[in-house]
């Protein structure tokens, strides 16, 4: 049966847990559990940030360097301060959800649905070119800032939509399953947005190498020639790259859409309900004070850092995927194919991994997900033009992004339930959790591109060429698979002091049990009262 809890500020709000008594007479709140609409609702909230997120992985370098044809150096500058800035803005908008009161459609909903309209209108600038050809300062200023609007925007939604998993009602197990649905969505994503970008774009990328090609041939016969000859095979060159830049707007007005939609649906479908220790009012703690308590966790710290390096390691590669493709590997007519490949099984490996963590543990099967990737970069590096090889290696890409999908988000609640327990009087922090575990996260994709992009730059890349130097080719090598490697092999080991495991776990779940009888005594003699 459900009850009715009283928030400090006077609002009351419906709690779906029942009410039951034990045989030893003690109340105790027994967890509702979450109804599959409300799971799939949930899961449906978190495709635009995915989507959003990868098309911005696989397709901004690019489309800055080759599309836009801004400098390596300029375009660095973006995808480092860009991503710097949407980390920093992490934790504050963390904080403020915290801060902010509860109204009648909840805490955390209002946020993800007042920032969506914003964010969509800022995706969809962050890929328009104003003019066909910009002075390089106005070049950067505009794309800086629609993608710093973007960011900011989209973080406005994802913290508190992140955070809403501890807010969906039932047990551990039932938000396990939920994280499960959103993550399998979220691959799901991926690959939707990968197609449809892919494809909208990607006819003209390859219809680029192609013309490419031919001026390569044409150069070579025509050495003797006049110049205005040559310049004759230049042309189709300016009219592919005026259609991908249409293209690419095409497709960040479908991805709004989406978008929209996603956020519909999640609005719909979701009502917040209290979780134990929690009662979703406005906390009291200073921001400084909250933050240092969320950082001295240790076990929070070690699944941060650990997330942080894989996540690293994986971000290097996919943000170097298309140029590596294209100049490195001589397959750049098939970079969308193989991206919607390594999705494709990343999507489908989502319950082999789900299947496995409730039979091996979170920590076991996260250490097998992760150690697939090594090998796959590493042949990928090795070898060129050998698609069957790439198809194959991508394919066991994708599932190793799988687990990194799955396995750290699904992994934070226990942390978070973890410091709930060891401090009981410190509650309603669940915002600031999720905001900085996105937080490095992002700071460390904006590190990867950024550093990737620069490195590039002091190599000699030349954006819109055809054929670059052999440095160019060496350094996408090495940033496409021994970089990774190593950053990869750092999370193994930070993870592999991550204390919580399936024993602790079982613990942790008890002794909030014990928590939640304290909760329902006090329930009952309201109700007595």
């Amino acid at each position: 049966m459900a009850h009715t809890t009283v928030l400090s500020d006077g609002s009351q709000y419906e709690n779906k847990n029942e009410l039951v008594t034990t045989k030893d007479g003690n109340a105790t709140l027994k967890p509702g559990g979450i109804p599959f609409s409300r799971k799939i609702s949930y899961a449906v909230g978190g495709m635009p940030y995915q989507m959003t997120a990868n098309a911005k992985g696989f397709f901004l370098q690019i489309f800055l360097l080759d599309v836009v044809q801004m400098g390596a150096f300029y375009a660095s500058l973006i995808l480092f301060l860009g991503r710097a800035w949407d980390a920093i803005t992490d934790p504050l908008v963390g904080y403020m959800v915290t801060k902010s009161g509860r109204t009648r459609i909840g805490k955390l909903i209002p946020w993800i649905v007042f920032s969506m309209p914003l964010g969509v209108l800022a995706y969809i600038m962050m890929w328009f070119t104003p003019q066909e050809s910009m002075s390089p300062s106005s070049s950067f200023f505009w794309f800086f800032i629609w993608s710093c609007l973007f960011d900011a925007f989209m973080t406005c939604y994802h913290v508190p939509y992140s955070s809403l998993n501890m807010f969906l009602g039932g047990d551990q197990k039932d938000r396990d399953s939920a994280t499960g649905y959103r993550m399998g969505m979220e691959v799901f994503a991926t690959l939707a947005g990968a197609t449809i970008q892919g494809q909208i774009v990607g006819v003209y990328h390859a219809k680029s190498a192609q013309d490419c090609s031919q001026l390569n041939y044409s150069e070579a016969s025509l050495r003797n020639i006049s110049s205005p000859l040559i310049q004759n095979f230049s042309s189709p060159l300016t009219d592919t790259l005026q259609n991908t830049r249409r293209a690419y707007v095409l497709a960040a007005l479908v991805l709004g859409g989406i978008y929209f939609l996603c956020c519909v649906v999640l609005f719909l479908g979701v009502k917040e309900q209290l979780a134990p220790l929690s009662t979703l009012d406005r906390i009291r703690m200073p921001y400084l004070a909250g933050m240092k308590m969320v950082v001295g966790h240790t076990p929070y710290v070690n699944l941060v850092f650990g997330f942080l390096f894989a996540s690293l390691a994986f971000q290097m590669a996919q943000g170097n995927f298309a140029l590596f493709c294209t100049h490195a590997a001589g397959l750049g007519a098939y970079f969308q194919h193989l991206v919607l490949i390594l999705l494709t099984a990343a999507t489908l490996s989502i319950p082999l991994w789900q299947t496995l963590l409730l039979r091996l543990g979170k920590k076991t099967t996260l250490y097998i997900g992760l150690c697939m990737y090594a090998p796959a970069l590493v042949v990928i590096a090795s070898i060129q033009s050998n698609l069957p090889v790439f198809i194959i290696m991508s394919i066991i890409s994708g599932s190793s992004l799988s687990a990194l999908y799955l396995l750290p988000w699904s992994m934070l609640p226990d942390v978070v339930d973890d410091f709930k327990v060891k401090n009981p009087t410190s509650t309603d922090l669940e915002p600031m959790f999720y905001s900085c575990y996105v937080f490095f996260n992002k700071f460390g994709g904006g590190m990867s591109v950024g550093i990737s992009t620069l490195a590039l730059h002091f190599a000699g890349y030349k954006p819109g060429a055809c054929r670059q130097n052999p440095a160019v080719i060496t350094a996408l090598r090495v940033l496409f698979a021994p970089v990774p490697v190593v950053l990869l092999f750092i999370g193994l080991v930070l993870f592999y002091f991550y204390p919580i495991n399936e024993e602790r776990r079982c613990q942790i779940q008890r002794e909030l049990q014990k928590a939640e009888k304290v909760d329902g005594f006090q329930v009952m003699e309201a109700v007595r009262l």
